[in-house]
């Protein structure tokens, strides 16, 4: 594989690329819609509970580290779609390890807020 020069301008259309793909992410990828209702209520409840800065960085990590996986998640399901639209055993094992790789971050980030919201609350 040759490698490439850098190019300022290559990069730029790297960033149109992901700016789509987020663009994606939210428009069409139906779990999505759940984490972005899930970091509404998130950061509402951040500001009634006053939450610290090192709380808000937290929460912000948790927050994308989610969205990064049903990014990544979506990704490798629409790409399975196409390898194989017809239903195989080994497709169905790549699309389930990718949606537990969600569960495990949502599971993540749900008791990261739990630990931080529940003394507020209490």
């Amino acid at each position: 594989m040759k490698q490439q020069k850098f190019s300022i301008k290559k990069r730029m259309q790297s960033f149109t690329h992901a700016f789509n793909g987020l663009k994606v992410l939210i428009t069409e990828e139906h779990n999505a819609w759940i984490h972005l209702l899930a970091t509404c209520f998130v950061v509402l409840l951040g500001f009634v509970c006053k939450v610290s800065q090192t709380e808000w960085i937290e929460l912000v990590f948790a927050i994308g580290f989610v969205l990064a996986m049903e990014a990544v998640n979506s990704s490798v399901e629409n790409l399975a779609d196409h390898v194989s639209p017809e239903r195989h055993d080994l497709i169905k094992k790549v699309k389930d390890l990718g949606a537990a790789a969600v569960l495990i971050s949502a599971i993540t980030a749900f008791v990261v807020g739990l630990i931080i919201f529940i003394p507020k609350i209490i």
